[in-house]
């Protein structure tokens, strides 16, 4: 277990040693407070887009399912007749130039994995740049856009927002509640009331916390013919290599548990590179992995290399409110 799984370990299943790392938790909360009052203030300036701009993050480290809840929105802004376009940081992309429009077909080296994911699936304009805001414009100057989505960027105030949508893991909720390094949040808890909505992914249902949010498996998808085959096409019990280079790599082992499989876990490191090595196991079995992780492994896929695709899916009371918010900011 490397140390960046055993501290995840210590955040969420408790640790004495934490209690050490007090100090410096003490000065990231005072950093970030003072970060966002200076936004709030005014005495930082913020760029506000001639169109409304909805980010989707979370208040934790690690994945909560923004990248699913990235794709719900954007369909369903385009069955409303909206042009939507995305933005995003492009964690892990080493484009020729910022900023660089990510188009179906790049490298995942080039454009980032959850970017490229995004576009090949939805073949929506989306623009990657640290600097967001600049993202925006970049991308506004190219296509003519109602509204933008920020894919993360909770915390990246320098680029004004309209709405605040926050992912929160249901089964592992927020830990120890603590900010880093003592803890998993990316600011102090209280951050939470002034968002405009939580959505909690896996819960059974709506409650005070937030909306329910969940992730519906809908095929399988071979990476190397690009056929797409129902979920039972693989039998109950069948033994199965999983891979999962993402933020929380259990909730996809205990995914294809769900389906009664038998998942052999392979568990790599968020936005993980892969070669065709890394990924040789015994004994031979089909190997599945996320969407996220295919397509960096498309160029060297053997012929049973199969990614599950799933569809983000909120609770009805979220699609009630959203719409409102919708017609708030885009009155007709």
């Amino acid at each position: 277990m490397s140390f960046a799984e055993r501290l995840s370990a210590a955040w969420y299943q408790g640790h004495p040693a934490l209690v050490l790392l007090r100090p410096l938790e003490a000065l990231y909360r005072r950093v970030q407070r003072r970060r966002r009052a200076d936004f709030l203030s005014g005495r930082k300036p913020a760029w506000r887009a001639p169109v409304p701009v909805v980010v989707v993050g979370n208040i934790t480290v690690g994945g909560t399912g923004k990248t699913p809840m990235i794709l719900w929105l954007i369909e369903h802004c385009r069955a409303r007749g909206l042009r939507v376009g995305v933005v995003s940081r492009g964690y892990g992309s080493t484009p020729p130039s910022l900023p660089w429009r990510v188009r179906p077909g790049q490298r995942a080296t080039e454009a980032g994995d959850e970017p490229l994911m995004i576009v090949e699936r939805s073949g929506v304009p989306l623009m990657i740049d640290p600097d967001r805001s600049r993202a925006v414009q970049a991308l506004l100057a190219e296509e003519p856009l109602d509204l933008i989505l920020s894919d993360d960027g909770l915390q990246h105030y320098r680029l004004a927002r309209d709405l605040e949508l926050v992912l929160i893991d249901a089964a592992r909720g927020l830990g120890n509640r603590r900010c880093l390094p003592a803890g998993p949040l990316r600011e102090p808890l209280e951050r939470l009331a002034e968002v405009d909505a939580c959505l909690l992914n896996g819960a059974a249902g709506d409650s005070e916390a937030g909306f329910a949010f969940n992730l519906r498996p809908s095929a399988l998808v071979n990476l190397v013919s690009g056929e797409r085959r129902p979920l039972d096409s693989l039998p109950a019990g069948q033994a199965v290599h999983a891979v999962a280079g993402i933020g929380n790599p259990q909730r996809f082992f205990t995914t294809l548990e769900a389906l009664h499989w038998r998942p052999v876990p392979h568990a790599f490191a968020d936005h993980a590179s892969y070669s065709r090595e890394d990924l040789r196991f015994s004994p031979a079995l089909p190997l599945l992995m996320t969407e996220k992780d295919a397509v960096k492994c498309r160029a060297f896929a053997a012929d049973d290399w199969w990614y599950l695709a799933v569809d983000g899916l909120p609770s009805p009371a979220f699609v009630v409110w959203f719409d409102a918010q919708l017609e708030r900011l885009l009155p007709r």
